[in-house]
C-alpha cells in the first residue's frame, strides 16, 4: 500500500516538493482542459492546510532543448495563481527557474528541459531533494514514467502518494479485482504499443472487450490470434469496423457497442473511437458513444487526454463516475504491470 500525505504528522515549517500532472493541451497561451490540474488542488489544499510550503514539478509536452519558449509552464503558473489569490513573478530556486505564485506556493519551470530527468540521472534526483524535506507524488498520468521526478527522488526523501494518486490506485485497483460485472471495457485511439497489452490483458478481466479507432484497424488480426489462443474463462471481443474514409467507425459497430455497454455494470473507457477536434464529421461515433454511456446506470470509468479533452467539450466530462488522469499509466495499471512511480512509494 502506498503512505497517503493525509497520514503525515505535522508540516509545519515543512517544504512538500509536490509532483503534479501539469501536461495540458495549451493552445495561443490558453489552457484547453484544466482537469488534471484541477485533480491537484485537493492535495495543495492539504499541504497549506497543514502548514507546508510547497515547490511543485510538472512537466509540459516533449521539449527538445532547454527553456523552449513553447513548452513555458508560465500558463500553468497563471492558471494556479487565479485558483490561489497569488500573482506570478519568475524567481529561481537553486538553479531552477521557477514561478512564485504565493508567498508558500511555487511552481518549477518545465522540467522536461532537461534531459536528466527522463534519464532518471541519480545526481539530477538528489538536486531536486534539496528543494524539499518530503516528496508528494499526486501525478498518477505519469507514474509509469521511470524519471528522476518521480522515482529518482524517492530514494533522497520521505515519500507520500497524493490524495489523487491515492484514489487513482483505490479506484483502478478495485475494477483490476473485485468489479461490479458485467465489466465492458472500451478502448479506443492510437498509441498501439501502450492499447495492445492493455486488450490482451482485459482477455481475462473484461466480460467484454470493445475495440474501435485506429488500434482496431491496426491490430485486428493480432487482437483476433491472441483470443483464440485463449483458454478457459474469457470474455467477448468486438472489434469494430470503420467507415469508408477510416476516420471513424460505421453506424453498425456503434450500435453494436451501445447494445453491449447497456448490459455492463462498469463501464471503463479509454480513446476516442474517430478523430476528434477536427469538426463533427469524424466525431460521431465517439459522441453517439459518450452520450450513451453516460445515461447508462453503470460505474463509469474514463481516462486518457485526447477523450478527456473531448468529453469536456461536449459538457459530458462531469457525468463520469470517475476520471482517471492517466492515459497510458492508467493502461499500464489495469494490465497488472507495477507502475514504477507507485512501487516507489510503496
Amino acid at each position: 500500500m502506498v503512505k497517503s500525505i493525509a497520514a503525515a504528522s505535522s508540516l509545519v515549517n515543512k517544504t512538500a516538493l509536490l509532483r503534479i500532472d501539469s501536461d495540458v493541451d495549451i493552445k495561443d497561451g490558453k489552457i484547453q482542459d484544466d482537469t488534471r490540474l484541477l485533480a491537484s488542488l485537493d492535495t495543495i489544499n492539504l499541504l497549506l492546510k497543514r502548514g507546508a510550503e510547497i515547490n511543485i514539478i510538472g512537466h509540459l509536452g516533449r521539449p527538445t532543448e532547454e527553456n523552449q519558449k513553447d513548452f513555458t509552464l508560465e500558463p500553468v503558473a497563471q492558471w494556479f495563481a487565479g485558483k490561489l489569490h497569488g500573482r506570478v513573478s519568475p524567481i529561481t530556486i537553486g538553479r531552477l527557474n521557477a514561478f512564485k505564485i504565493t508567498e508558500r506556493v511555487n511552481l518549477i519551470e518545465n522540467i522536461r528541459y532537461f534531459k536528466e530527468e527522463e534519464e532518471n540521472n541519480a545526481e539530477f534526483s538528489r538536486e531536486l531533494a534539496l528543494l524539499g524535506d518530503l516528496y508528494v507524488n499526486d501525478a498518477f498520468a505519469v507514474s509509469h514514467r521511470e524519471h528522476a521526478s518521480i522515482v529518482g527522488v524517492t530514494k533522497f526523501l520521505p515519500s507520500y502518494a497524493g490524495l489523487h494518486l491515492k484514489k487513482e490506485v483505490e479506484v483502478l485497483g478495485k475494477i483490476l479485482k473485485d468489479p461490479k460485472r458485467p465489466l465492458a471495457v472500451l478502448i479506443g485511439g492510437a498509441k498501439i504499443e501502450t492499447k495492445l497489452p492493455m486488450v490482451e490483458k482485459m482477455h481475462h478481466v473484461a466480460d467484454y472487450v470493445l475495440v474501435g479507432g485506429e488500434i482496431a484497424e491496426q491490430t485486428r488480426v493480432l487482437i483476433k490470434v491472441q483470443h483464440e489462443k485463449i483458454s478457459g474463462q474469457k470474455s467477448a471481443v468486438v472489434v469494430s469496423e470503420s467507415t469508408p474514409d477510416g476516420l471513424d467507425i460505421d453506424e453498425k459497430s456503434t450500435e453494436n457497442f451501445c447494445q453491449i455497454l447497456g448490459l455492463a455494470e462498469t463501464i471503463v473507457w479509454n480513446g476516442p473511437v474517430g478523430v476528434t477536434g477536427k469538426g463533427e464529421k469524424t466525431e460521431k461515433a465517439t459522441k453517439k458513444l459518450a452520450e450513451f454511456i453516460t445515461k447508462t446506470k453503470a460505474y463509469k470509468v474514463v481516462g486518457g487526454g485526447d477523450t478527456l479533452t473531448y468529453l469536456d467539450r461536449i459538457k459530458l466530462l462531469k457525468k463520469f463516475d470517475f476520471v482517471s488522469t492517466g492515459g497510458g499509466a492508467m493502461l499500464e495499471f489495469l494490465s497488472g504491470k507495477k507502475l514504477p512511480g507507485i512501487a516507489a512509494l510503496e
